[in-house]
């Protein structure tokens, strides 16, 4: 906790995330030993901190939750527009946010942890962390589909191909897809390019998390060795705990 950054620490303490803590800090929200805090302020364990004149207790342990979002919930936490916001459905003692997005007409695993660093980690494209994906189509796959896939689709919308995948069929218009990458709505824009339509996608594989028989709407706590995993492929395995 030596030299750590006071946005990043309210963050590990579950106030808010790090951006929310920087306007804190220009409100003169935030005091440090009795002091108002400055940006960049370093800040340690031993140090009296206080939001709102509260007085935090320190960095929350690491939490990482698999959670089954069902169709109709939006990946958002302040987006008036939505009709049902992530935060709406997650009730947790500490404050979790998503590490990845799912958009609203897809369902399935979602990753919710309150250790940015993980997230930002997570997030790093040139990682290449794997997502695995089960896809219903309106049309029948075809050798040709499939090939046409896994090599990489030009995206004219977004000037830009996708990278190689995994792909295969596990039924008639169903197909199993492993992606390396978040590009926007990247499944359904992959199909669209040969003229498939989406019928319904679901997540079932973050990394090394598996949704499993986990029920839409319910929530799980990663296990030790789970937690292990997934932070030592995201390289950060001393951070786990």
């Amino acid at each position: 906790m030596e030299g750590i950054r006071i946005n990043k620490y309210l963050a590990q303490c579950g106030v808010c995330s790090r951006r929310e803590a920087d306007k804190l800090i220009e409100q003169g929200k935030v005091w440090v030993n009795g002091e108002p805090a400055g940006m960049g302020l370093l800040v340690s364990k031993t140090d009296e901190i206080r939001v709102n004149k509260k007085l935090l207790q320190g960095p929350k342990k690491n939490v990482v939750l698999a959670y089954y979002k069902p169709v109709g919930v939006t990946c958002t936490e302040k987006d008036r527009h939505a009709d049902i916001k992530i935060t709406d459905v997650i009730q947790y003692p500490v404050r979790v946010t998503y590490a990845g997005r799912l958009d609203k007409d897809s369902e399935g695993l979602l990753l919710l942890t309150n250790d940015g660093d993980l997230i930002n980690a997570m997030m790093r494209g040139a990682h290449c962390h794997e997502k695995e994906y089960i896809v219903k189509v309106d049309r029948r796959i075809t050798p040709d589909f499939l090939a046409g896939m896994s090599a990489g689709v030009y995206l004219e919308e977004l000037d830009i191909t996708t990278r190689q995948c995994k792909i295969e069929e596990i039924g008639e218009y169903t197909f199993r897809i492993i992606l390396t990458q978040g590009v926007n709505r990247q499944v359904r824009r992959m199909c669209q390019s040969f003229g498939y339509h989406v019928k319904s996608l679901k997540r079932v594989r973050v990394i090394n998390v598996k949704l499993g028989d986990l029920k839409p709407g319910k929530y799980r706590e990663l296990e030790e060795d789970e937690m292990k995993i997934l932070y030592r492929q995201c390289g950060m395995l001393n951070k786990s705990k």
